[in-house]
C-alpha cells in the first residue's frame, strides 16, 4: 500500500500504548500538527491505551501519478472481501464504516462463528438437499527448503477445513482457500478433494442403490465428477506454512503433498458420514439425487445424439419451423412466438437480416419439476435450445450464441403469461447465463387500440385505456364514438400493426428478464421452484399466504 501511496500512516495499539509511523512518499517520519515532515524511521507514542487493547489502523492517500484522479474506493468489493475473510476465521469480528459523502452511513459488522459452514450456507442457491457437512483434519508431510544455504528437511503439517452440501438443481458451486488467501484456480488441495468426494460416493454411497441396478448390468453405474458435483455447494480451506503457488497470483496451488492430505481427510470424513455421522434422511436424499444424476447423464447422452440427426432438424442442423435470420451475433434477435398464427405476421414484419422466428406449438415442458431426460426428450425445448446454439445446462457457453437478445412475444393473456413463465423456467434451469447476461426479453403487446383520425393509439391495460379515453374526449368527442378494439392475440393483429408494437425497436416496448447477482438469483431460484417445482404443499401455502393479492374479479376463468 505504501508504494502506492503519497502518504500514509500506520498507528498500532500495543503493550499499553498507540504508536504512529509515518510515510511521505514512501520514506518514513513524523507528521507534524501544521503538515510538516520529518524524516525517519523512530516509532512516535501518541497516547496510552488499555493494556490488553491491539490492534492496527492505516490510512493512505493514493498516488495520483499511479491511479486515475477519479479512481475510487469500490465499497462493494471491500464489503465482500471483508465478509469472505470472517467466513474463513471464525469469531473475528471486522466493523465497516464507510464514512464517505455527505449523508453519514450506518456502521456494519461482520462476525461468523460457524466459518466456512456458514459460508457455505450464504453461497447456497435453491432448496437444500442435505445439511452442511463439515469435514476436519490434519497430515504432515516432508519438503526440502533451504536452511542456512543448504537444502533441509523441513517437517510441514496441514490443517484441512472442509464444508459441503447439496441443493437441488446442477450449477455447482466450490471455492478454495490456502490459508485466507482465495485460489481461484484450485490447485493440488482441490484435486484432492474431488477425486476423494467422487470415490467415497461410488465406494460407499451408491453401493446400496436400486435406481442403478440396470446400468450396472451395462458397466455404467458409476458415477462422473460431474454427476457427484451437481447441485454442490464446497468450500475447502487448507493451512500451512510456506505454500508453493503457480503463477504469481497465487490463483492455484501447487504444494503437491496437500493433495494426498486433503483425499485422505475429505475420503475417511465423508465415509463416516455416510455410514453414521449424517441423518439418514439426508443420506438417503443425496444418494437419490447422485443417482438420478447418473440416469439421466446415460440416457440423455443416448437422446441427445438421437436428437441431433432427427428428422425435425433441417439441411442446416437448424429446427424446420425456425425462420432463421442472415447475420448471427450480439446484435441478432430470436422472437419465440405462440404457434403458427402469430409466427406469419411475426415473419412477415420482422427484419429478416437480424431477426429470427421460432415459433412453439404447444406447452414447453415444465423444467422446474422434469428431469435432463424430459427436457432432452420435449420437441419445444430442444428446438429451442437447438436454435440458441450454445448448448444447456453445466456445458452452456454463452459465447456460443448465436443471438443476443432473447425475445418472449406471447399473448397478453393467463395462457400466454403461463407460456411465458415455462420458458422462463426452462432458461433458468438450463440457460441461465442468459439471464444473468441481461440477454432475456418479454415484449409487451397492447391490450387495445383505437383510431383517432389517421392516428392509432395504443393501451397496455384497462386503466391505460381508461385515461387515454378521458384525454380524447375533452373536446367535443364523445366516448361512445371511440371504436376501442381489443386484441386478444398476435395473431389478431396484422402485419404493421404487430411491426409497430413489438418488432419495430424504434416505438416497440421490451421488457428486460435478468439477474444481476447472486441474491437476485437465489430469489428467483425460490420463487421458481415455489411455483413450478414438485412440492404442491409449498406451492398451496404460496397461494394462501398471497391469496389477498388475487384480484378476484379479474381472473380470466
Amino acid at each position: 500500500m505504501n508504494a502506492l501511496s503519497t502518504k500514509l500512516i500506520a498507528e498500532v495499539d500495543r503493550d499499553g500504548t498507540t504508536q504512529r509511523l509515518g510515510f511521505k512518499d514512501r520514506k518514513p517520519g513524523q507528521f507534524g500538527p501544521n503538515g510538516g515532515f520529518k524524516a525517519g524511521s523512530k516509532l512516535e507514542v501518541v497516547r496510552k491505551v488499555p493494556a490488553k487493547r491491539t490492534g492496527t489502523r492505516v490510512r493512505f492517500w493514493p498516488d495520483t501519478d499511479i491511479f486515475d484522479p477519479d479512481a475510487r474506493i469500490d465499497d462493494g468489493k471491500v464489503r465482500e472481501h471483508v465478509a469472505q475473510v470472517c467466513f474463513l476465521v471464525p469469531g473475528l469480528k471486522v466493523r465497516f464504516h464507510d464514512r464517505r459523502g455527505a449523508e453519514p452511513r450506518e456502521p456494519e459488522e461482520f462476525v461468523a462463528k460457524g466459518g466456512l459452514a456458514d459460508y457455505v450456507d450464504f453461497l447456497s442457491i435453491g432448496e437444500p438437499v442435505t445439511e452442511v457437512i463439515t469435514l476436519f483434519g490434519t497430515g504432515t508431510f516432508v519438503e526440502k527448503v533451504p536452511v542456512d544455504g543448504r537444502m533441509t528437511d523441513v517437517e510441514r503439517t496441514c490443517k484441512v477445513d472442509i464444508a459441503l452440501r447439496w441443493v437441488k438443481g446442477y450449477d455447482t458451486t466450490l471455492v478454495s482457500f490456502v490459508n485466507t488467501i482465495p485460489t481461484r484456480e484450485g490447485g493440488t488441495h482441490v484435486a484432492g478433494f474431488e477425486r476423494a468426494l467422487t470415490k467415497a460416493v461410488n465406494d460407499t454411497l451408491l453401493t446400496t442403490t436400486k435406481k442403478l441396478a440396470k446400468l450396472a448390468k451395462q458397466g455404467k453405474d458409476r458415477a462422473e465428477k460431474a454427476d457427484v458435483q451437481e447441485g454442490m455447494v464446497a468450500a475447502v480451506k487448507v493451512t500451512f506454512a510456506e505454500p508453493q503457488f503457480r503463477g504469481q497470483t497465487k490463483g492455484e496451488l501447487g504444494t503437491p503433498a496437500i493433495q494426498s492430505i486433503v483425499y485422505d481427510v475429505t475420503k475417511d470424513g465423508l465415509v463416516t458420514w455416510c455410514e453414521s455421522g449424517g441423518r439418514r434422511t439426508h443420506v438417503n436424499a443425496i444418494r437419490d439425487k447422485i443417482a438420478q444424476a447418473v440416469h439421466n447423464r446415460v440416457a440423455a447422452k443416448q437422446s441427445l445424439e438421437a436428437r441431433r440427426k432427427a428428422a425435425n432438424l433441417g439441411s442446416t442442423g437448424m429446427p424446420d419451423k425456425l425462420a432463421d435470420c442472415r447475420t448471427h451475433g450480439r446484435d441478432a434477435e430470436l422472437l419465440i412466438v405462440e404457434g403458427d398464427s402469430a409466427a406469419g405476421p411475426a415473419k412477415a414484419g420482422r427484419n429478416s437480416e437480424y431477426m429470427a422466428v421460432l415459433p412453439l406449438r404447444g406447452k414447453v415442458v415444465n423444467a422446474g419439476k422434469s428431469n435432463l431426460k424430459q427436457v432432452v426428450e420435449n420437441a419445444e425445448a430442444q428446438a429451442l435450445i437447438t436454435a440458441i446454439g450454445a448448448g444447456s445446462g453445466r456445458d452452456f457457453r454463452l459465447e456460443d450464441a448465436r443471438y443476443g437478445r432473447i425475445i418472449i412475444l406471447c399473448d397478453a393473456d393467463v395462457d400466454g403469461s403461463h407460456i411465458r413463465c415455462l420458458l422462463l423456467t426452462l432458461i433458468y434451469h438450463y440457460m441461465r447465463p442468459l439471464l444473468e447476461d441481461g440477454r432475456v426479453f418479454a415484449a409487451q403487446p397492447p391490450l387495445y387500440t383505437v383510431k383517432v383520425g389517421d392516428e392509432k393509439i395504443h393501451a397496455f391495460s384497462d386503466e391505460e385505456k381508461a385515461r387515454l379515453t378521458d384525454e380524447l374526449c375533452r373536446g367535443n368527442r364523445k366516448a361512445e364514438n371511440l371504436q376501442w378494439v381489443r386484441f386478444k392475440g398476435l395473431g389478431e393483429m396484422d402485419v404493421e400493426e404487430l411491426a409497430e408494437t413489438c418488432l419495430d425497436a424504434e416505438t416497440r416496448i421490451l421488457r428486460r428478464i435478468t439477474m444481476n447477482d447472486a441474491f437476485m438469483a437465489k430469489d428467483a431460484g425460490e420463487l421458481f421452484e415455489t411455483l413450478m417445482g414438485n412440492d404442491v404443499a409449498r406451492r398451496r401455502r404460496f397461494l394462501l399466504e398471497n391469496s389477498d393479492l388475487i384480484d378476484l374479479e379479474a381472473l380470466d376463468v
